[in-house]
């Protein structure tokens, strides 16, 4: 065998064996990724919840960062729930006042802890905001006040019918250029961007609660344009989820 021949086939077998062993540690990342996964709960206190916050807030972060105002302003959470995220951002945005706020107020005590804990004195006391009953935001006398408003991880265990809801809200709440940002796994036109994802909405119908799934960006749009909102930019995230960032029109 010439001396060329054999180079090329020790290359080959390093190469080889480099491939095998990437394999092996991705496989077992997996692995430990699923052991430490708690069971899927959507309850806003579970530990999946918790698990799933730690994993994207500092992606989102980093969107904020980009997105919310350098001069003083008003920013508004829906559906907060455990106020995990509200407080990990506030910290980093003194000049900005944080409104947490949620439906159920079975979580206010939990975001006035974690408030208490972090000392985070820009974060506001808890709100009750509903968006099926538009009385709830109409009484929050902001309107036309709110620099930005975000919801995080809500629509894969949500009617897509608070859509309008939210729309409506964030129309009447946010200033001219303020935005709002909603984040989580979405269908775009119909289709799942990556297998995972389609995994993902399976496991959610498979438990046969009605509303449970992935919704799609376009159902978003159309809730956006009856309330003269529209989306302004789509932004690819860790894990195949979107920040989409909306604004009046």
């Amino acid at each position: 065998m010439q001396p060329g021949n054999c180079q090329l086939k020790a290359r080959a077998h390093c190469v080889n064996g480099l491939a095998i062993i990437l394999i092996k540690l991705l496989t077992e990342e997996l692995h430990t990724m699923n052991q430490d996964r708690p069971p899927l709960d959507p309850h806003p206190l579970s530990e999946y919840v918790a698990w799933a916050g730690n994993r994207n807030r500092e992606p989102i972060l980093g969107v904020l960062k980009e997105k919310l105002p350098k001069d003083k302003g008003q920013v508004m959470e829906m559906a907060s729930g455990s106020g995990m995220h509200i407080n990990f951002f506030a910290p980093h945005f003194k000049h900005l006042h944080f409104h947490p706020t949620d439906k159920d107020i079975e979580v206010f005590d939990n975001i006035k802890k974690l408030t208490s804990d972090h000392a985070n004195d820009n974060i506001a006391d808890p709100a009750h905001l509903d968006l099926t009953k538009p009385e709830t935001w109409f009484n929050l006398d902001k309107k036309a006040k709110v620099s930005a408003m975000f919801c995080i991880n809500i629509f894969q265990v949500a009617p897509i019918s608070i859509a309008d809801g939210m729309m409506e809200c964030a129309s009447h709440l946010l200033t001219d250029d303020g935005f709002l940002l909603i984040y989580g796994p979405f269908q775009v036109e119909g289709t799942f961007t990556t297998p995972s994802n389609k995994e993902f909405h399976d496991t959610l119908s498979g438990y046969g609660v009605s509303e449970w799934g992935l919704k799609d960006v376009a159902d978003l749009k159309k809730a956006a344009a009856k309330h003269g909102m529209e989306l302004k930019e789509q932004i690819d995230m860790p894990a195949n989820n979107f920040s989409l960032i909306f604004g009046k029109k």
